[in-house]
C-alpha cells in the first residue's frame, strides 16, 4: 500500500488542520550533510490526493522518478522547509542531535504555521507543538513521504555538487553512503573535509593512517 492521507485526516478530525510531514536523509552516510525536509500538502492534495499518486518512500522509487515526484510536490505543496547539518557538526553533537537540529531548521523555514507534526521515527524535545512520531511513517503517511522525496533528492544534488570538489571519492555515485567504491576510495585517499570522523569506517581509517605515519 502507498502511502495516504489516513493519518493526517485522523488530526485534522481532531482540530488540527496544518500539519507538517517531516523526514530526513543521509542519517547512514560516511560523509555529508544529514538533510531534513518539512512538507506541509495544499487543500488541493486533500481534496484530490491523486495529484501526489507518484509519491512513495524515497528508497522505494527511482532516482529519476523522486525527481519527478519533487517536481510535483513543489508545485502541489502548501509549504515547504529544508534543514541542513553538515559533517562537522554531526561530529561534534552526535547524529542523532543532528539529524532533529536538522528537522527543526526543516520546521522554522516553512512559509506557514503549523499545527501538529507527523514525524519518521523521530521525536523532537523542546517543541511544543502537538507530535506524533510514525515507525515508517514514509510508507503510511503521505506528508511525511512527500518530506523524505525533498529531503533526498535535496541531499542528493548536494553530494553530486561535492564529486565535483572531491571527484576521487565518488559521491555523485554512491552519495556518501557506505559502498565497496567509497570504501575503496577512502582506504586509497583518506577522509575529505566531507567526512564523518566519529563513525567508524573512516575512524578505522584514520586509526590506519595515524599506525602507517607511527612506523615511518
Amino acid at each position: 500500500m502507498p502511502p495516504n492521507l489516513s493519518i493526517e485526516f485522523a488530526w485534522r478530525a481532531r482540530g488540527y488542520p496544518v500539519l507538517a510531514g517531516i523526514d530526513e536523509a543521509g542519517r547512514g552516510c560516511w560523509a555529508g550533510p544529514v538533510v531534513a525536509a518539512a512538507v506541509v500538502l495544499s487543500s488541493a492534495v486533500y481534496d484530490q490526493p491523486d495529484l501526489l499518486s507518484m509519491v512513495n518512500d524515497s528508497k522505494q522509487l527511482t532516482a529519476s522518478a523522486r525527481e519527478q515526484a519533487y517536481t510535483v510536490i513543489k508545485t502541489h505543496a502548501a509549504g515547504i522547509g529544508v534543514g541542513i547539518v553538515p559533517a562537522f557538526l554531526i561530529d561534534a553533537y552526535g547524529i542523532v542531535p543532528a539529524t532533529r537540529l536538522a528537522m527543526i531548521q526543516a520546521l522554522l523555514a516553512l512559509p506557514c504555521a503549523v499545527d501538529a507534526l507527523l514525524i519518521d521515527a523521530e521525536w523532537l524535545p523542546g517543541i511544543t507543538l502537538v507530535q506524533e512520531s510514525l515507525i515508517r511513517g514514509d510508507s503510511r503517511s503521505l506528508s511525511i513521504a512527500a518530506a523524505s522525496i525533498i529531503a533526498k533528492v535535496t541531499r542528493d544534488r548536494l553530494m553530486v555538487s561535492a564529486d565535483r570538489c572531491y571527484p576521487q571519492y565518488g559521491f555523485a555515485l554512491h552519495k556518501g553512503y557506505g559502498t565497496a567504491v567509497h570504501q575503496r576510495a577512502l582506504a586509497q585517499y583518506g577522509p575529505s573535509p566531507l567526512h564523518r570522523r566519529t563513525f567508524q569506517p573512516v575512524l578505522d581509517v584514520l586509526a590506519q593512517l595515524e599506525h602507517t605515519l607511527t612506523e615511518r
